[in-house]
């Protein structure tokens, strides 16, 4: 797909020496941090893993990266890092607060970085805030395949859609929203790459620690994504509905505003796209990359 050989080197983010070599010897300009673990709710029921692999993950990055003089870094952060929402939509100059571990570690990471670069004014930092990544290439090549029972709700519809589970369970149906399921802001997985491209563009012409959100700005209930992705499937994915998840809010979506002036980057896909794009791969791969 990208018409060239990637270079893989596997590894741990809390290996040292081994990340340091790395860098050193790939010669590169910039860091993409993705090496999170990201499931609120193992988080809470494991938050020491949690800690040791994203917090401590993280320092170790920041420390490998000033011996092998990288300053140029794309952090992978979370609309988590916003709480409960005070106002809609939800701008980067929100008030940060979080509600579970996994929320926890991103903001750390997050005063982490703008610490760093208080400390050094060569570096240069954009936290990419994601509120909800769906999808996948258009080609069908490569896709989402959560392991074990997915914790977000695309994947686990496009696994009710191929017949891996019975039915979707929507948590909640009472919330003030036009159909009484939780609105979010969801966003093409393509968009959310390019996204990053265009961060590694700024970082070329800006210095300090900048935080953006990368979303659409739309937000879909989550009737609407099942509709949707019913459609996408032609066929109807079953849903039953359950009692709300403890700390969920009724509406989340961002302000791309500030991404869009300064990063001059914009989501360009909707949700009919995520979701056909999505299904194409899971059709293609209906046990997975198993």
């Amino acid at each position: 797909m990208a018409g060239k050989k990637i270079e893989f080197v596997r590894g741990d983010v809390r290996d040292f020496n081994h990340l340091t070599g790395t860098l050193v010897q790939s010669r590169c300009d910039a860091v993409i941090h993705f090496a999170g673990l990201k499931s609120v709710g193992a988080s809470v029921e494991h938050p020491l893993d949690y800690y040791d692999n994203n917090v401590v993950g993280a320092c170790n990055l920041l420390r490998a990266m000033q011996q092998a003089s990288v300053q140029n870094l794309v952090f992978s952060s979370s609309a988590t890092v916003y709480g409960r929402p005070q106002y809609l939509p939800i701008t980067e100059s929100h008030p940060l607060s979080t509600e579970n571990p996994y929320g926890q570690t991103k903001l750390m990471i997050e005063n982490i970085l703008r610490d760093v670069s208080q400390s050094d004014s060569a570096w240069r930092i954009a936290i990419l805030r994601y509120f909800n990544p769906c999808g996948a290439h258009a080609s069908g090549l490569i896709g989402e395949d959560p392991q074990g029972i997915p914790n977000n709700l695309v994947p686990f519809i496009s696994q009710v859609a191929v017949g891996r589970r019975s039915h979707v369970c929507v948590l909640g149906n009472d919330y003030d929203t036009p159909d009484g399921t939780g609105v979010r802001d969801y966003i093409h997985v393509v968009d959310l790459a390019n996204g990053h491209i265009k961060a590694l563009d700024y970082l070329e012409e800006n210095l300090g620690c900048n935080a953006f959100n990368v979303g659409t700005g739309t937000g879909y209930s989550v009737l609407e994504v099942i509709n949707a992705f019913s459609k996408a499937a032609n066929r109807q994915v079953p849903y039953t509905f359950t009692e709300r998840r403890k700390g969920d809010v009724a509406i989340c979506f961002a302000d791309t505003s500030l991404a869009e002036k300064q990063l001059d980057w914009k989501a360009k896909f909707d949700l009919n796209t995520m979701c056909t794009d999505h299904w194409n791969w899971q059709s293609r791969n209906p046990k997975g990359y198993s």
